[in-house]
């Protein structure tokens, strides 16, 4: 699931769909149309508490996926078309992840995010198709930057 940004202007935020399968010996939860082939490393994400919203971070040219191990979050996405002084009333788009499936959040280049966890000892995994020093791309933006943040 590579995305060229240089011609792939269209590429949008997704859920791509896991699936649990069931039987006497308990649960297999799985995601077989989710393809690892562009991850370079990974890290996760555990907010103090649920009140916290953990953001804005966004990358120019870099990918993500997230993944909801343990929990629930809420994902907020805003796309940057200016990133050295982003218009402040951008739309927002809110994502739920839980762990219950093996729901992946694909989240194109061009795209900042705010991630906020829905439940107690939440856990986030990330996915990046870039390996730390490969590329300066991180942008971050004060939490109340964007004013449609609820």
């Amino acid at each position: 699931m590579f995305f060229n940004i240089l011609t792939d202007h269209m590429a949008i935020p997704k859920i791509i769909e896991g699936k649990v399968h069931s039987d006497s010996r308990g649960n297999l939860s799985y995601n077989n149309s989710f393809d690892l082939s562009d991850i370079k490393r990974m890290y996760f994400i555990e907010n103090i508490d649920i009140d916290l919203i953990r953001g804005w971070t966004g990358h120019r040219i870099e990918q993500r996926w997230f993944v909801a191990v343990s929990g629930s979050f809420k994902i907020r996405l805003i796309q940057v078309g200016q990133w050295n002084n982003p218009a402040r009333d951008l739309n927002i788009t809110e994502y739920y992840l839980t762990n219950e499936k093996l729901m992946v959040l694909y989240v194109p280049p061009g795209y900042a995010s705010a991630i906020q966890a829905l439940e107690k000892g939440s856990k986030l995994m990330i996915m990046a198709d870039y390996s730390i020093g490969e590329t300066n791309d991180e942008y971050r933006f004060s939490i109340d930057y964007f004013e449609n943040l609820k």
